[in-house]
């Protein structure tokens, strides 16, 4: 059966792959896909801007459809980055910038007053509509240095503090057991193990 992940982030859909591997799916993205999808992310929420996606990729392709929205929120800041994480710093900017935009508004708070944590909204749909839509979370902070090159976004700069390590620095073996989006596509599994019992017993 077709997944189809509604991104053209290829860092993101790496990961999807790897935490989805073992179930019975061809998984690919809108790159895979005939003609232009445009969607608007307006949402007010990361689950509200997950179900945009799976479902008007569903719509136009009539395949099981998954919509991801994902984003770091910073206590001390009110939740912010929150829904604009990927544009914090403004439309097409790089993680670079996003990075930097964010250090240089925790620069006078210590360690203590960083904390954070991502959150990542999974929704699932097919044609005929919306089949779910989960969350899942991972806590941290925000350290005063970027460091590591794995992974990507805020990675760089969200410690964890059981492994006094960042997302950039931790393996992906180790991320991808611990995860905002590894708690989300767990609870998705079930979801789309349910999905496809069904669709072979049609």
């Amino acid at each position: 059966m077709d997944l189809i992940v509604a991104t053209k982030n290829k860092k993101k859909l790496g990961e999807i792959r790897i935490i989805l591997k073992g179930l019975k799916l061809k998984v690919g993205s809108l790159v895979d896909c005939k003609g232009k999808i445009r969607i608007v992310e307006n949402g007010m929420t990361f689950k509200e801007n997950a179900v945009k996606k799976a479902v008007k990729v569903a719509k136009a392709t009539g395949k099981l459809s998954l919509g991801e929205d994902s984003g770091l929120c910073v206590n001390v800041l009110n939740g912010a980055p929150g829904i604009r994480s990927a544009r914090f710093a403004g439309r097409n900017k790089s993680d670079l910038q996003n990075n930097l935009k964010l250090l240089k508004l925790l620069e006078k708070f210590p360690a203590s007053k960083r904390k954070a944590y991502y959150v990542c909204a999974v929704a699932l749909a097919d044609k005929d509509g919306l089949l779910g839509v989960v969350e899942g979370k991972c806590f941290g902070r925000i350290d005063s240095l970027q460091k590591g090159s794995n992974g990507f976004g805020y990675d760089p700069l969200f410690l964890i503090p059981r492994y006094n390590k960042t997302f950039g620095q931790l393996s992906e073996k180790i991320k991808h057991k611990m995860s905002h989006r590894y708690h989300a596509l767990e609870k998705a599994r079930s979801l789309i193990e349910k999905y496809i019992v069904r669709y072979a017993a049609n």
